[in-house]
């Protein structure tokens, strides 16, 4: 009631969605012994204890603490099926003394608030690829600009659209090799970060979107690509398998370069292949936000 200052109660519940540490959260784990109500939190990755060496220094110093305080959460909602069993083989790991229940959750393709997408037969496809995603050596950009200058090497011609906020501790040499491929390489282009109408109006003109990624929690940007009709190329990484089982997506080898070069010129240059994967993307069932919602209240109201 207003003016109250009553605390939680044991039925309420305390769901924290950000990654936190003890500097974030003065006081919080000695609160976490006693919440007086219940508690949950959402769980997105270990990629900073999987490639410290390319991961913002901040991540790597806070994550050890952060895995294991969430063994004192009541519930915890991973964001996939291999985050989930990234967690609980930590714990078990570090022997943790109680584990809670950890619950795989959707996230929705939908959040750039579109409908989803319908082509109309006969349309014919476009000669870009799309990359969205931060600018840093673990999304592997590099991967996909040696493949490409190779490709536009042979003489085929197509774009590559690089959509994606800068890392400021690792993201630099990156784009630095892009603003200088792109006087040398028409075809390249370099966005930076983007409102969700431009990426909507660049998925309209691309043929393919690819993620040639060293690690991914989730890897949600290739749901959103599927979520518009367009076709994948993925490393076959835990998450991204998961987020390729329906269809519309080819799989390779990760930083596998001349996989990656023969599966991009055959998704720029097969029609007949790009049909089957794009009908795939257009009929295969995606999760939407309401999903993800609704998954949450359900393990909520267990």
């Amino acid at each position: 009631t207003a003016g109250s200052t009553a605390g939680p109660n044991a039925a309420d519940w305390l769901l924290t969605p950000e990654v936190f540490g003890p500097d974030e959260r003065r006081g919080f784990a000695e609160w976490l012994s006693k919440p007086g109500c219940r508690t949950a939190a959402v769980y997105y990755d270990a990629i900073p204890l999987k490639l410290p060496a390319i991961t913002w220094p901040r991540s790597v110093g806070r994550h050890p603490g952060y895995m294991k305080q969430l063994a004192r959460f009541d519930r915890v909602l991973a964001i996939s099926n291999a985050s989930r069993a990234e967690l609980l083989g930590y714990w078990d790991w570090m022997r943790a003394a109680s584990q809670p229940p950890v619950t795989a959750f959707p996230l929705g393709a939908d959040g750039d608030g579109e409908p989803r997408a319908t082509h109309p037969d006969g349309e014919t496809p476009g000669k870009g690829l799309l990359m969205v995603g931060i600018v840093e050596p673990r999304k592997n950009q590099t991967l996909m600009l040696d493949v490409c200058e190779e490709l536009w090497g042979s003489g085929l011609e197509f774009e590559l659209h690089i959509v994606g906020r800068l890392n400021p501790h690792y993201g630099k040499p990156i784009a630095d090799r892009t603003k200088n491929m792109v006087r040398r390489h028409r075809g390249l282009r370099f966005h930076g970060q983007l409102q969700d109408k431009a990426v909507c109006d660049l998925r309209a003109r691309c043929r393919a979107a690819v993620f040639p990624s060293l690690a991914e929690g989730n890897g949600l940007p290739v749901l959103e690509a599927l979520w518009h009709g367009l076709p994948c190329l993925c490393s076959r990484i835990p998450a991204l398998e998961e987020n390729a089982a329906g269809g519309g997506c080819v799989l390779l080898p990760v930083a596998d370069r001349p996989a990656w070069v023969a599966a991009t010129r055959a998704i720029l240059s097969d029609d007949a292949q790009l049909r089957i994967l794009r009908e795939q993307a257009l009929s295969r069932s995606l999760p939407t936000w309401d999903d993800s919602a609704a998954a949450v209240a359900a393990v909520l109201s267990a």
